[in-house]
């Protein structure tokens, strides 16, 4: 062998040809005009946790992901929503299973939804009404009696109206306000009894005597005590 042969010689092996690989079956493979609705559902669940079918802005989408299920729940789990269908309310609602997701309430807020609980529940159960109506004044009423009783005074306006705007957003509620505020409406929708899922009465009871309890120890607490454990 000559000397120009040995330097011409590669010692480095051939890579293989480049090849792509092969598209699965699955969401990357959708028409792209299912993926934009894909999308837009998935974009409505992360905003609203929900997709109501019985509202007329919504019902294409809704009757869209009841036949597209599969795609919606596959793609939901993917970003961290547990999606269910609830065909007899007309209903998608998701559920977040990462902690990055779940709102993290103030207390006040915690109180108003559980409020909002035990009106929709009584409704529903109690009386068999097939939706929940109350109003501010009736929600102040139950605040009071139900869940702070020792209270000096109510929520204020303000926040109140904060608070019941945020479980409207969150298709939790339906709110029409009106003046005196204390007169406004409220629809509590299904949605709120997955989001505070009680079984019954009994364990929002307990609940709500836990909650109490809590409150009470944090206002009995010595503020000294509490700038001390700060420091």
């Amino acid at each position: 062998m000559k000397m120009n042969d040995i330097q011409e010689t590669s010692l480095t092996p051939a890579e293989p040809p480049h090849e792509p690989a092969a598209v699965p079956d699955g969401l990357i493979a959708l028409p792209e005009g299912e993926k934009l609705r894909l999308a837009e559902a998935l974009q409505e669940l992360l905003a609203h946790g929900s997709i109501l079918g019985l509202d007329a802005g919504r019902s294409g989408m809704y009757h869209w992901c009841r036949q597209h299920f599969e795609w919606l729940r596959e793609a939901a789990l993917l970003i961290g929503l547990e999606v269910s269908l609830l065909h007899e309310e007309r209903l998608v609602q998701a559920l977040p299973r990462v902690a990055a997701l779940r709102l993290n309430l103030r207390q006040d807020a915690t109180l108003v939804w559980l409020a909002l609980w035990y009106a929709a529940d009584v409704r529903w159960r109690d009386e068999g009404e097939a939706q929940a109506f109350l109003s501010v004044a009736e929600l102040n009423a139950l605040l009071k009696d139900q869940l702070l009783p020792d209270a000096l005074g109510l929520l204020p306006r303000g926040r109140l109206r904060d608070i019941l705007r945020q479980a409207a957003r969150f298709n939790l509620i339906r709110l029409s306000l009106t003046e005196p505020f204390e007169d406004s409406g409220i629809e509590v929708l299904p949605t709120l009894r997955r989001v505070v899922p009680f079984r019954d009465l009994a364990a929002w009871t307990e609940a709500a005597a836990a909650f109490r309890s809590a409150e009470a120890g944090d206002e009995a607490a010595d503020p000294a005590d509490s700038e001390e454990e700060a420091s």
